[in-house]
């Protein structure tokens, strides 16, 4: 599939953004990534809400083969062939698949700003920070120096060799 082809095939959905992505190219919609067009076709965006529709249509899920195994990606299933004579019901399913998109967009966005486990009826960001005593973990004691206070010492421009073979170079040179 090139990219003009896609671009006629999306044109009922509305604007996309079609941009290379592996050995195909990847689909995206106010900066939502929603279909895949792969040497291997066509793929749109799925859901719980959506998977009926293509499970009944026939279709698979995206797999790709590793050296080990083959491996399924349940998000992306294939585009059901009927689809590409009738440009109206693609735009349909583009669009179920849009919204599966914006609902995983969603449900990721709303994870990654789920509050601090509480701890006791005290969430983490109120409780003081343990400070580690020695920068080790599991140390045990705090460790005080005299170094501290001092200032650090001026190290002079020529450093002195640090392994065995560059200082026996080293002297064999002076």
């Amino acid at each position: 599939m090139d990219r003009e082809f896609l671009a006629d095939l999306f044109a009922s959905f509305g604007p996309v953004t079609i941009r290379r992505m592996f050995s195909g190219f990847g689909i995206s919609a106010d900066g939502i990534n929603f279909a895949l067009a792969l040497r291997s076709g066509l793929y749109l965006r799925a859901d719980e809400e959506t998977i009926g529709a293509f499970e009944a249509a026939g279709s698979k899920p995206f797999q790709y083969q590793t050296r080990a195994r083959t491996m399924t990606v349940g998000s992306y299933w294939e585009v059901p062939a009927h689809l590409f004579d009738d440009v109206e019901e693609f735009a349909t399913w583009a669009k179920a698949a849009f919204a599966a998109a914006q609902r995983a967009a969603l449900k990721k966005r709303s994870r990654a700003r789920r509050p601090a486990a509480k701890k006791d009826g005290v969430s983490a960001k109120s409780r003081p920070a343990k400070k580690a005593a020695s920068g080790r973990a599991g140390s045990g004691k705090a460790r005080t120096t005299k170094k501290a206070a001092e200032p650090p010492k001026k190290r002079s421009a020529k450093r002195s060799p640090t392994t065995k073979a560059a200082k026996r170079a080293h002297k064999s040179a002076s």
